[in-house]
């Protein structure tokens, strides 16, 4: 049953091997598709046959950021155009959106983390009787399913049922770079069970995506800054945390030899590519760059967490315009590594380091959408690599990275 919402082969493979694995014990299974691949789309395919089904059913869809609860909510409503045979509502549980003291019988819904968590806290019953109807939950971007608040809201609702499937969707199936461990409770919170795209003839699904065209062929490309050496203190804490400290960021964020190397390099992309975004160090350095680059009379916006609204929006639809007079940049911060899609985007500078494979390759994941998606053939990947800290280059290296702590 396609109905005008038709999945590429790749994607068909994924959804067969999904449903096969959900309906059978432990009834969990990660979706492991790099960005860009479809692996919203091949999950609405599996929700919309799960609804089909299951008259009564209740698809819960978790997503800890505002963009991916709305990106969600918009996707399901096309695939159930397309795919659905009866009428159903869809629940709208994110940002100052009202919950409600009852629970809905059937239908869809979209639930941010922490609120559904901050729910849950205040009322226990509440979010047991929403796990009495719940029949499947899915998990975007599902490496934060064992955080601690989030995996509590799972398995508070898969406990009420018998059988209630836990779908978990990540490009990239880990949190970390170095800490096994941490990632093997991941494997484990999924049962072992992962579906991956296995293509005939490639050891690396990227390389067939690209190959194909859904994917834009990567050219990578580092800019080495000799950054100062770490304190005592942010070495230790380098250690022990999950990503950098912030105080090195803002550092290197001051850096006056490092934002010259940075300007240039968005100037030299200027020449080649119309859309380009720019990954920037902290809140700060976004809206400085912006500054700076729309100066040099490179049309450019600022987008940050801490941007209002309706100015964000704003700057993402100006961005989106497919128009060719001009370079259009967004420098930003924290907001446009998810749920964020603006296809004619062919060039990513990278000047935010991290230690997390997870939000490198969604950095990288917003440049790569290739031309049987409505990308392009080729993207620039510029990444500012800082000497005395940890980082990737490449999207193929990071997608293979957690292979050994998944059995299959």
């Amino acid at each position: 049953m396609g109905g005008g919402y038709e999945l590429f082969p790749h994607q068909r493979a994924a959804a067969r091997d999904v449903a096969r694995t959900l309906d059978a014990p432990p009834h969990r299974v990660l979706l492991h598709m790099p960005t860009g691949s479809g692996k919203t789309r091949t999950a609405m395919s599996h929700v919309a046959g799960h609804l089909r089904h299951n008259e009564e059913g209740l698809v819960v869809w978790l997503a800890a950021a505002e963009e991916l609860c709305g990106q969600a909510a918009d996707e399901f409503s096309e695939a159930w155009k397309k795919l659905g045979n009866r009428s159903i509502p869809i629940h709208r549980w994110w940002g100052g959106a009202e919950m409600g003291p009852e629970v809905p019988r059937e239908g869809f819904v979209v639930a941010g983390l922490a609120k559904l968590f901050s729910r849950g806290v205040e009322d226990p019953a509440w979010l047991a009787r929403l796990g009495d109807r719940t029949t499947l939950i899915v998990f975007d971007e599902a490496h934060q399913a064992i955080a601690p608040a989030y995996r509590h809201v799972v398995e508070a609702l898969a406990a009420r049922r018998e059988g209630v499937g836990i779908l978990g969707l990540s490009a990239t199936p880990g949190r970390t770079w170095n800490d096994v461990d941490e990632d093997a409770r991941l494997s484990e919170f999924f049962g072992h069970q992962k579906v991956t795209l296995k293509i005939r003839g490639y050891a690396n699904p990227v390389e067939y995506l690209v190959d194909e065209g859904y994917l834009a062929r990567p050219v990578y490309r580092a800019i080495e800054h000799q950054s100062a050496e770490l304190s005592h203190q942010e070495r230790t804490s380098l250690a022990s945390q999950l990503d950098i400290p912030s105080s090195v960021l803002r550092r290197l964020a001051d850096s006056h030899l490092r934002n010259l190397y940075i300007a240039n390099e968005v100037r030299a992309l200027a020449r080649r590519h119309w859309r380009i975004i720019v990954f920037s160090t902290t809140v700060e350095h976004a809206v400085m760059l912006a500054a700076v680059l729309q100066a040099q009379g490179i049309q450019t916006r600022a987008v940050t967490a801490s941007t209002v609204s309706a100015e964000r929006a704003a700057a993402i639809r100006w961005y989106r315009q497919p128009t060719n007079e001009e370079t259009r940049v967004l420098t930003n911060y924290g907001v446009l590594t998810t749920g964020f899609d603006a296809p004619r985007t062919s060039a990513a500078l990278i000047a935010r380091p991290t230690k997390s494979l997870v939000l490198y390759s969604q950095m990288v994941g917003r440049a790569i959408r290739g031309p049987r998606a409505g990308g392009n053939r080729e993207a620039e990947i510029v990444t500012v690599v800082d000497t005395a800290l940890p980082g990737f280059r490449s999207l193929s290296e990071s997608f293979a990275n957690w292979e050994d702590v998944w059995t299959q």
